[in-house]
């Protein structure tokens, strides 16, 4: 939306966050974007976070938010979420430098939680993206399944990717959120390899996907 000489309305239809110059009616990646509350029109567009001490379902719960607003609000809060629970170890007898290290890396989780939120279907759902933190794993929940050129056979290998919803991805590249496409979840598995965890593990259905991110050893 940066200045020129186009009018407001103008802009904002160039960037798909309305219908129309003629027709101002917010489109949906105008409401998860720019809207104040956008679970009023959405009520799936939020991410459920959950901290359980124990590693099942039943266990108590530490902590628990549902984190909702507008997309770049959304994302910032749930990184700050993560951040606040991945807290690093410090290693001082392995060698003679002090070696810090998380559970979990950061880049990891983020390309996760960002894909999520990309890749889930915003339509015949109520349904939120699930962050589900236990002592061992996160697991990571998006409604929607595989998508156009994705197959459960196929997904996650490198070069296989579809938009469900392009011009969401697209916000997101312009937002700073995505800074190549079809990557993401090759540099998680990088961020894994590196950091000590084990490989991410994936379970596609048709209407979810899981992803399970096992903790470092």
């Amino acid at each position: 939306l940066a200045t020129n000489d186009r009018s407001y309305e103008e802009k904002l239809a160039s960037c798909r966050m309305i219908a129309s110059v003629d027709d101002p009616t917010p489109t949906i990646l105008g409401v998860l974007v720019l809207g104040v509350s956008p679970r009023d029109w959405i009520p799936g567009a939020y991410i459920q976070f959950l901290r359980i001490a124990g590693i099942e379902m039943t266990d108590p719960i530490q902590d628990e938010a549902p984190i909702d607003g507008a997309l770049g609000q959304v994302l910032h809060r749930i990184e700050e979420k993560i951040d606040a629970h991945n807290r690093s170890a410090v290693d001082i007898t392995t060698t003679d430098r002090e070696l810090r290290t998380r559970p979990y890396p950061r880049v990891a989780l983020q390309q996760l939680i960002r894909n999520a939120v990309m890749h889930r279907t915003y339509e015949n759902t109520n349904a939120p993206v699930r962050v589900h933190w236990f002592d061992d794993r996160i697991e990571i929940i998006n409604p929607g399944g595989p998508f156009g050129t994705v197959t459960r056979e196929n997904f996650g290998r490198p070069g296989i990717t579809d938009y469900r919803n392009p011009n969401l991805a697209d916000a997101m590249r312009v937002m700073g959120f995505v800074q190549r496409f079809g990557i993401g979840i090759q540099t998680a598995r990088a961020e894994m390899k590196k950091n000590g965890n084990p490989d991410i593990e994936f379970q596609i259905e048709p209407m979810t996907v899981l992803a399970t991110v096992g903790r470092r050893p």
